[in-house]
């Protein structure tokens, strides 16, 4: 049997999860040892799941805080998925808050995600405050 809608949205909510509690060692129970992650898709991909885990802890754990994500749209088609969300989240690094919206595209080998493709765009909704 090949994966279900049901099961695809589930493992999308551990991401959301993940993502929302800035949880490395979440995130990688949903991908196989060898999946890859386009973070840009016209870069190299993060080549596997500890690979995965290491972009995390700079990009989600160091460089974002307060995240808020919502689940928009989801579409299977055999073992592809492709998510829709919005986020907003600080960004540390620039001092701004940020909505994004996304398009994840996921292949899936049994119920773990073995590639990744985010397409995405960002905007700052606002600064931060700096604490004194």
């Amino acid at each position: 049997m090949g994966l279900t809608k049901e099961q695809a949205r589930e493992v999308i909510g551990v991401y959301i999860k993940a993502w929302e509690t800035q949880d490395p060692d979440l995130i990688v129970t949903i991908f196989t040892g060898s999946a890859t992650y386009h973070e840009r898709v016209l870069q190299d991909p993060i080549p596997d799941r500890e690979a995965i885990r290491r972009y995390w802890l700079t990009k989600v754990v160091q460089s974002q805080a307060n995240i808020q994500c919502k689940l928009l749209n989801l579409y299977l088609d055999g073992q592809t998925v492709i998510a829709e969300w919005e986020a907003e989240f600080d960004d540390v690094a620039k001092g701004v808050r940020k909505r994004m919206r996304e398009i994840a595209v996921l292949t899936f080998e049994g119920k773990l995600i073995s590639s990744l493709r985010e397409y995405w765009a960002s905007e700052p909704v606002g600064l931060l405050e700096r604490s004194s």
